[in-house]
């Protein structure tokens, strides 16, 4: 468990270590006079020297972890000079937030489909204790950690809607909710460390290389049929107004087999990829 502790100021510790060395360089210059004042001059150096080692400067967002041959002693958060146990050992840990670049990863989706996914992950270290403690390198461990995060997000859910009809969350339309879903994995495999993850996010998606030209064309595929079909719902909408116009204002009157021969003009006018060319009759309507 974290303990943030305060230890004392550092400048009275560094004051007196300054006026321990005047008093060794004057016995060490005396000693000519006086050899019996070369001891005096050792000790005060070497009094000098230990409170030196006590001394500690911790700059803003950073911290440092205090042990005492091998037990925990506490977490020094604070920023200044301070001075602790010289016999202490301390380790440096930065609390900045920090970025990581998740690489570019192979991994098959929920239906099967290789994709390739990448994602930046915004972190910083919450828990000294268990980032100094609870692991042994927490630079790889958050490392590993993001890329089984992003491992897991993606096998669990299917790159798009074509696969999986019944999807609601897909990776390419799930946006900001699949971007939560990749946080909160990567708090709980990163909790264990002392480190948060504040966010985290998808920068890159897209087929895998093997299967991109397929896949491609099969979206072209479905979004021609999709516009097809919103064409050929709007031109039948289209006949049926006309004919309906045509018979209230009784403006002519058609049999069926005419009918049917002006719905199927129509339609090929309305739903062809080209325009239409017209064929004047000189003659009468069955001509």
């Amino acid at each position: 468990m974290e303990k943030v502790i305060k230890p004392m100021n550092g400048y009275l510790a560094l004051l007196l270590s300054l006026l321990l060395l005047a008093v060794a360089i004057f016995c060490f210059a005396s000693a000519g006079d006086s050899p019996l004042l070369v001891v005096p001059g050792i000790i005060s150096f070497i009094a000098c020297i230990f409170l030196w080692k006590g001394l500690m400067i911790i700059q803003p967002n950073h911290a440092r972890v205090l042990n005492f041959f091998g037990k925990y002693v506490g977490s020094v958060k604070g920023n200044g000079l301070f001075f602790v146990n010289p016999l202490y050992s301390t380790l440096k840990l930065s609390q900045r937030v920090q970025n990581l670049a998740v690489p570019t990863l192979k991994v098959n989706d929920k239906m099967g489909n290789p994709v390739e996914i990448a994602a930046v992950v915004v972190w910083q270290i919450q828990d000294t204790y268990k980032t100094a403690y609870e692991v042994s390198d927490y630079m790889t461990y958050v490392r590993n950690a993001s890329e089984a995060a992003l491992r897991n997000l993606a096998t669990g859910f299917a790159y798009d809607n074509i696969e999986d009809e019944t999807a609601t969350i897909t990776l390419r339309d799930g946006g900001q909710k699949v971007n939560e879903l990749l946080e909160h994995e990567l708090n709980e495999r990163l909790k264990n460390a002392g480190i948060i993850a504040t966010e985290a996010r998808i920068s890159h998606l897209a087929y895998a290389q093997e299967i991109a030209g397929a896949m491609l064309q099969r979206q072209q595929a479905t979004a021609i049929v999709a516009a097809r079909f919103k064409i050929v719902e709007g031109a039948v909408g289209m006949v049926e107004m006309a004919l309906d116009m045509l018979s209230q204002k009784d403006i002519v009157t058609f049999d069926e087999d005419k009918k049917a021969t002006m719905v199927s003009n129509l339609l090929v006018v309305l739903c062809g990829e080209r325009g239409a060319q017209p064929v004047l009759n000189t003659g009468t309507i069955y001509q």
